[in-house]
């Protein structure tokens, strides 16, 4: 059947439970055939060295974190650890560790642990996962070059280990990244990116650029019973018509759809049963840098928002596949403000702020972005005329993904336009705006408000949970104020799957990172399957 999960109902996280109906007894053995969709080549087998969820479609077979993402309880769960206490103050947490084996036959012990977030938030390494490592005390003095090891992580033992944040923050939401997976101390660390060593269900078979990554079954798996798959294949398919050509002949057995597809497998009668849709928590921008001297103008940055309709580029260019964003936070967010107001399509507003601020004329930059029909140059096609009626001349500039990201990490852009995380945890997200969060973290615009830093520090330390989520609400709608980006659309995530795959969730962290562990397929599998 067609499941549908809405932005303000089964998405409110923590509630509902959101998957798939499937048969109650799993069957072992067969291949899954998935799909990494946003590109035709990803950037390394080294998770923590890319920021890219076509990367992390890949890693998420490979590797285990120390906490993982439940989608059906909206919460995250212990994964590597089986239990842990919290010290009385709420920011001291004690992890017995589970027993593990990698896959190249390492035993997993607290010191793997210690390696990996060391690793991680490493300055010198400038790995996109150090945004993960940020709550835990002592990292802030580790990056900055006055400690030489991070203090808030400590070993009791073998199988347990101490780990102290800087706030009440709950740990999980950082912890359970799959942009911070556990590695072994011992594994040679240049291999990493060729030859991956993880605690995930499977372990890496044959990997061919530009085509597909192939797995078997990791018998040693931490979890008893799991995977059920004896093989899984992900290929990689940039392009919709292709990933629509190989679906519809039964080549894959899962298939992301663009707003084209969309529309058309909703109306044909074969396909329309087997579409799975949930609103994820991504927000669609284009961020301004602020070294263009324009962007430093709170007014020419409101000005952008106000010139842009929204509205009418998700109704005819998205086909619907999209919700119209109202600042960073999702609605589905407990920190979002449920009588804010998204900014109005009002040209003359726009002209009058740019002239307040002194560009009426002649302001002109370009926006970087990848090829995504959601979120890249058709989106910056779509804009160019809406912002030439108000004297704004502007340029896409087509990049690769892998360039993208390098680019704005590097500080390398004028604006760019791209799809970021922003939920479930609104600490966590709106904590990437603060001031002290660096750029090769997630603060892409490196926005820096006193007000808004003082906002999160508040909430961070906040016992009180409906006072720590007012905290994050003003901050929020502070942010929607200054506007360091063009607030555009939360995606609405679809993957169209065929009849004999069980398993699937209702992912609304991102609908293509699936628990392949739990995956299986059933009896009506065509005999390459089985």
């Amino acid at each position: 059947m067609k499941m549908r999960f809405g932005l303000i109902g089964a998405l409110m996280l923590g509630t509902a439970p959101v998957a798939l109906a499937q048969d109650a007894t799993p069957k072992d053995g067969g291949e899954f055939i998935f799909t990494a969709p946003y590109g035709n080549s990803i950037m390394s087998l080294d998770i923590t060295a890319s920021p890219h969820t076509q990367d992390e479609i890949v890693a998420k077979a490979l590797n285990s974190s120390l906490y993982k993402w439940n989608s059906e309880s909206g919460q995250p769960e212990l994964a590597l650890a089986e239990s842990v206490e919290k010290s009385a103050d709420g920011k001291t947490y004690t992890y017995k560790l589970r027993e593990a084996t990698f896959h190249n036959g390492d035993s997993f012990d607290a010191d793997d642990v210690i390696w990996s977030y060391n690793r991680l938030a490493d300055p010198k390494k400038a790995l996109p996962g150090a945004e993960q490592m940020l709550q835990i005390a002592g990292v802030a003095e580790f990056q900055a070059g006055t400690a030489d090891h991070i203090s808030g992580l400590k070993k009791i033992d073998d199988r347990t280990i101490e780990i102290t944040f800087i706030n009440l923050a709950e740990p999980g939401w950082n912890l359970m990244s799959n942009f911070a997976p556990i590695y072994s101390k011992d594994y040679p660390e240049d291999q990493l990116a060729s030859k991956p060593n993880g605690l995930g269900p499977f372990k890496l078979v044959n990997y061919t650029p530009g085509s597909k990554v192939e797995f078997e079954k990791f018998d040693d798996y931490y979890e008893e019973g799991k995977p059920h798959l004896d093989k899984l294949s992900i290929m990689l398919m940039g392009e919709a018509a292709a990933r629509d050509v190989a679906f519809r002949n039964g080549e894959i057995d899962v298939s992301v759809l663009g707003p084209v597809q969309y529309e058309a497998y909703g109306q044909e009668e074969a396909l329309k049963d087997h579409i799975l849709e949930v609103a994820e928590v991504y927000t669609r921008n284009v961020g301004f840098n602020p070294n263009v001297e324009a962007f430093k103008d709170k007014r020419v940055r409101q000005a952008i928002n106000y010139a842009i309709d929204k509205n009418l580029i998700v109704e005819k260019l998205l086909k619907n596949k999209a919700y119209p964003a109202v600042s960073w936070l999702p609605v589905s967010s407990p920190a979002f403000d449920q009588d804010a107001k998204p900014y109005a399509y009002d040209p003359d507003k726009a002209k009058e702020l740019l002239k307040e601020a002194g560009f009426e004329t002649g302001l002109k930059f370009s926006i970087i972005g990848t090829s995504n029909e959601s979120w890249g140059v058709p989106i910056i096609e779509a804009i160019i005329p809406m912002l030439a009626r108000v004297g704004v001349e502007v340029s896409a500039e087509p990049v690769e993904s892998a360039v993208l990201s390098d680019k704005i990490l590097s500080d390398n852009f004028e604006a760019f336009i791209w799809s970021n995380s922003s939920g479930p945890d609104p600490l966590k997200f709106l904590t990437c705006f603060h001031s002290a969060t660096p750029q090769s973290a997630c603060n892409y615009v490196k926005f820096s408000n006193a007000d808004f830093d003082k906002l999160i520090e508040e909430a961070g330390d906040e016992t009180d949970a409906q006072k720590q989520i007012d905290l994050l609400k003003q901050a929020n709608n502070l942010l929607q104020e200054e506007a360091p980006v063009w607030f555009f659309n939360y995606n609405k995530a679809v993957m169209a799957y065929q009849p004999w795959v069980q398993g699937l969730k209702a992912n609304a962290m991102e609908l293509a990172i699936q628990d392949y562990e739990d995956i299986w397929i059933d009896d009506s599998a065509p005999a390459s399957r089985k």
